[in-house]
């Protein structure tokens, strides 16, 4: 069923509030990336941000979980002010970033071990992950015996393994190949059926964006600014690997691209004018 009516509403569980994010050259210059942000996630929801390339979501991704603090404004997490990581938030890079002298259930169970899970739990549930996600046999494995599909799986079993509430991605699939990348895109969707986390997912891939999405919020160009949030009303399960064969999508993407486009085109003539500079 859609699920569209819950975009904006239910309970917040990241609040990002007019959060402002410059950074200063080493000739005494400041430069505003971020430029008075606001962004709502609301519990369960699987919220994606889109940008133009450069335009500042991996800085608003570090801000969003802790790893970096706002210039000014203020990030919320459960209605706390969020100034350090939290244990209950999840963070998946681009990089899979395993460890290459742990093996394959090592790195899975790595944060169980950190939490003084014992070690028989640990390997229970790093194998029941494995096992989900079809990884069964490669437990002994090395990172460098793995491929980067492969690798990418063990790094998002490796958040979810300790079940945080709310889980942060930064384009973990954009170095994938096309295939390989829908792949992940159905795994992820799966997993996240079965754990209903609140997340907060970036790419540059409006496809993508639509395909995975309860919500898309459209940034704009430097200094960035959110130019819309527009609910995805798809029903779901989604299908990933005939996209448009879905009821409603074609309409969907055009829907967003309009809206994006335009904000392409204006960066275009900001960088051709001189006036972005």
């Amino acid at each position: 069923m859609p699920r569209s009516d819950r975009v904006g509403t239910g309970t917040a569980v990241l609040e990002l509030d007019d959060v402002r994010k410059s950074f200063t050259s080493p000739s005494g210059d400041s430069l505003t990336v971020l430029d008075g942000v606001s962004v709502r996630l609301v519990e369960n929801q699987f919220t994606v941000l889109v940008g133009p390339s450069g335009c500042g979501k991996t800085t608003l991704l570090e801000v969003a979980v802790g790893l970096s603090q706002p210039t000014s404004g203020e990030v919320r997490c459960f209605g706390q002010s969020l100034t350090q990581l939290r244990k209950d938030v999840g963070y998946i890079t681009q990089q899979a970033n395993l460890f290459p002298w742990y093996t394959l259930r090592e790195n899975v169970q790595l944060p169980l071990q950190l939490r003084g899970v014992d070690r028989a739990e640990r390997v229970e549930r790093a194998d029941r992950f494995i096992e989900i996600a079809g990884l069964t046999g490669f437990g002994d494995h090395f990172p460098h015996q793995l491929s980067g599909g492969m690798q990418k799986r063990a790094s998002i079993i490796r958040t979810l393994i300790y079940d945080p509430q709310v889980i942060l991605m930064d384009e973990p699939f954009g170095a994938l190949d096309a295939q390989t990348r829908m792949i992940m895109q159905d795994y992820l969707l799966t997993m996240w059926a079965e754990t209903r986390a609140t997340v907060f997912f970036v790419t540059h891939d409006l496809q993508e964006a639509v395909i995975l999405a309860d919500n898309v919020v459209l940034l704009t160009g430097q200094p960035t600014k959110v130019k819309t949030d527009i609910a995805i009303d798809l029903p779901r399960p989604r299908n990933v690997f005939e996209p448009y064969a879905m009821p409603g999508f074609v309409e969907t993407y055009d829907k967003v691209w309009n809206i994006f486009k335009s904000e392409i085109r204006g960066q275009l003539v900001r960088v051709h004018d001189g006036s972005d500079q």
